[in-house]
C-alpha cells in the first residue's frame, strides 16, 4: 500500500485547470498535470483496502462500481508513490488497451467507489493513470511489441473505436493478422470524432495508432462495409470478423417544426467541428458555426455538456442546456449509499465554462423542446419549451415525464443541437452481416459472449450493450477478442 498514514497526511490535489475564460479561446487540452513528485505524493494515498472496491467493476445498484477494467488500482499506486514509474506502467498496462485515453475520458468510476470517498476526497486515480502513461511514452517505455509468431488466422475488425481498437490490439499480440476498417477518413471511431479534442487531443490518438501499425495491423480508412466494400468480400477473405461500429443511431425530438433549418444532431455537430479543426483549422468552413448564435442543447449528458462547451468555442451568443429529468441531489441520496455510483449532480467543464461567459448555469431542469419556430426561409428561429413532471402510465404502470399545461415558454434559437443519446446498431451494417438483434436493435449474443448468430462473426462495444463509456468498449474489445481467439485457435491465452 502506498503510505499506510497517507490519506491522513495528505490532501488530493488535481491536475491544474486553465481558467474558463481563458481556455475557450482555443480547442486545446486545459489539464496541466502536476509534477512527478506531487503526482507520487497522491499515489501516498491510497490506502490499499481489505476489498478495493476501485477495481471491483461490478453492479451495484444496477450501476458499476468500481473499474469494469478491473485495473490493478492500490498495485499501481502503491508503485507511483514508491516512484517505480517503470513498474508502474507495467501493471496497469495488464488490463487497460488505452490508459491515455481512459486518463482524459473516463468519468473515474474507480474514484466513486475509493474508501476515501466514505469521509473525504478519493485518491486521485485518474491523475495518477494519466501519469503513469505519459510518463512512460516521455521515457520511451511505450515501443511496439510485434509478436514473435505469427498464427496465420487472418481477422477482420469492423469500427475503430476503442473496442475495436482493444480487439485489434489484442488479437494481433496474440499472432493473428489483423485489418481495421473504418468508415471515416481517419481511425479513431468514437474517440476521434465523437469526443472533442480539448477532452482529447487528437495527436494522443496518432501516437497510438503509429505503434499498432508499427506492430502489424494494418488500418483501412473511407471503407463503409455493406456500402463500399461488402460483407461477404469479408466473411470470404478473413478467418474471423469482429463488428465493433457503435450505437450509431441517435434519438431524435419529434416535435411541430422538426424540419426547420438549424437543427442537427450532436453527433454531426461535434464531427464537423473536430474534422474541420484537424483540416484547415476552420479556415475550411465545413463546419457547423455557432458563432452569434442563439444555441439550444437538447440532452444534459457528456454530449449534451460537449456540445455546449464547443459552441462557446465558436462564439455562440448565448447557450441553454435542457435536461428532460430533474436535477440531481449536490450529495448522495439515503438511498444512494457508498460504493454505489454517486447519483448526484455534476457541473462539467462546459457548464463550468458557460458560468464564467454567461453568468449563469445553462441547464434548465425538467423542461423540453414543444415546437419548433421557422421563417419564411425555413430557417430556426426561436423554440418553444415546456415544463415536465413525471406521472405514472396508466397503461405500462411506468413513470412518464409528462408536459405541464400553461408553461410554454418561447426562447430565441438560431441553432438547436439534439443530444438525446443513441439507439442501437446502424441496421445497414446489420443487414449486411445478418446478424441477429434484440429488442433494443444491438446485436445479439448468448448472455456473456461475444459470438453473433452467424458463423465466425462476432461483436463488441456500444454495438452489442448499447451506449457506454469508452472504459466498458474497451472491456468488451478485449474480452471479445478473448473469444474469437478460442474460436480459431481451440484456446487462448489472452
Amino acid at each position: 500500500m502506498g503510505k499506510p498514514t497517507g490519506f491522513l497526511d495528505y490532501k488530493r490535489e488535481n491536475s491544474y485547470e486553465i481558467p474558463p475564460r481563458e481556455r475557450i479561446q482555443n480547442f486545446n487540452e486545459f489539464h496541466v498535470p502536476l509534477s512527478l513528485e506531487k503526482q507520487r505524493i497522491q499515489g501516498a494515498r491510497c490506502m490499499a483496502c481489505g476489498v478495493p472496491f476501485c477495481q471491483a467493476g461490478m453492479m451495484i445498484g444496477g450501476m458499476a462500481s468500481g473499474c469494469p477494467l478491473n485495473n490493478l488500482v492500490p498495485e499501481w499506486n502503491d508503485l507511483v508513490y514508491r516512484g517505480s514509474w517503470e513498474e508502474a506502467y507495467k501493471r496497469l498496462t495488464k488490463t487497460n488497451c488505452f490508459p491515455e485515453f481512459t486518463s482524459r475520458v473516463c468519468p473515474a468510476l474507480c474514484e466513486a467507489a475509493c474508501t476515501c470517498n466514505l469521509d473525504s476526497e478519493p485518491v486521485a486515480t485518474k491523475a495518477n493513470e494519466r501519469a503513469i502513461i505519459e510518463n512512460a511514452f516521455a521515457q520511451g517505455l511505450v515501443k511496439p511489441c510485434p509478436p514473435q509468431v505469427r498464427t496465420g488466422k487472418k481477422v477482420a475488425v469492423v469500427g475503430s473505436g476503442p473496442s475495436g481498437l482493444a480487439a485489434a490490439m489484442q488479437l494481433n499480440k496474440r499472432g493473428h493478422l489483423v485489418t481495421v476498417y473504418e468508415r471515416n477518413d481517419r481511425i479513431g471511431g468514437l474517440l476521434r470524432y465523437g469526443i472533442p479534442n480539448m477532452k482529447l487531443d487528437k495527436k494522443v490518438i496518432d501516437r497510438r495508432i503509429a505503434l499498432m501499425e508499427a506492430e502489424g495491423i494494418a488500418f483501412v480508412t473511407n471503407a463503409n462495409i455493406g456500402e463500399n466494400v461488402k460483407a461477404d468480400q469479408l466473411l470470404k477473405e478473413y478467418d474471423a470478423i469482429v463488428l465493433a461500429c457503435g450505437a450509431s443511431n441517435p434519438r431524435d425530438i419529434q416535435a411541430p417544426g422538426r424540419d426547420a433549418k438549424g437543427i442537427y444532431f450532436a453527433v454531426d455537430f461535434l464531427k464537423a467541428t473536430t474534422k474541420s479543426l484537424l483540416d484547415s483549422n476552420f479556415e475550411d468552413k465545413k463546419f457547423i458555426s455557432a458563432k452569434g448564435k442563439h444555441v439550444i442543447v437538447i440532452g444534459g449528458g457528456d454530449t449534451g455538456n460537449d456540445c455546449v462547451g464547443t459552441s462557446i468555442r465558436l462564439g455562440a451568443a448565448s447557450v441553454t442546456q435542457l435536461e428532460m429529468m430533474p436535477k440531481l441531489p449536490d450529495t448522495r441520496a439515503e438511498n444512494n449509499p457508498w460504493p454505489q455510483w454517486p447519483r448526484v449532480c455534476k457541473t462539467d467543464y462546459g457548464q463550468q465554462e458557460a458560468i464564467a461567459v454567461f453568468g449563469a448555469d445553462p441547464r434548465l431542469y425538467t423542461t423540453t423542446v414543444s415546437e419548433f419556430i421557422k421563417n419564411k426561409k425555413g430557417e430556426l428561429t426561436k423554440a418553444k419549451l415546456v415544463k415536465l413532471e413525471s406521472k405514472r402510465d396508466e397503461k405500462t404502470g411506468r413513470m412518464m415525464m409528462v408536459p405541464i399545461e400553461g408553461t410554454e415558454e418561447i426562447v430565441k434559437a438560431d441553432l438547436v443541437l439534439i443530444a438525446a443519446g443513441f439507439l442501437g446498431a446502424q441496421k445497414y451494417v446489420t443487414d449486411a452481416f445478418q446478424v441477429e438483434l434484440n429488442p433494443r436493435t444491438n446485436v445479439a449474443t448468448k448472455p456473456g459472449k461475444y459470438a453473433t448468430s452467424v458463423p465466425k462473426v462476432f461483436t463488441a462495444g456500444d454495438m452489442h450493450r448499447g451506449q457506454s463509456l469508452v472504459v466498458w468498449a474497451i472491456r468488451e474489445g478485449r474480452e471479445a477478442a478473448k473469444e474469437v481467439d478460442e474460436y480459431l485457435m481451440g484456446y487462448t491465452n489472452l
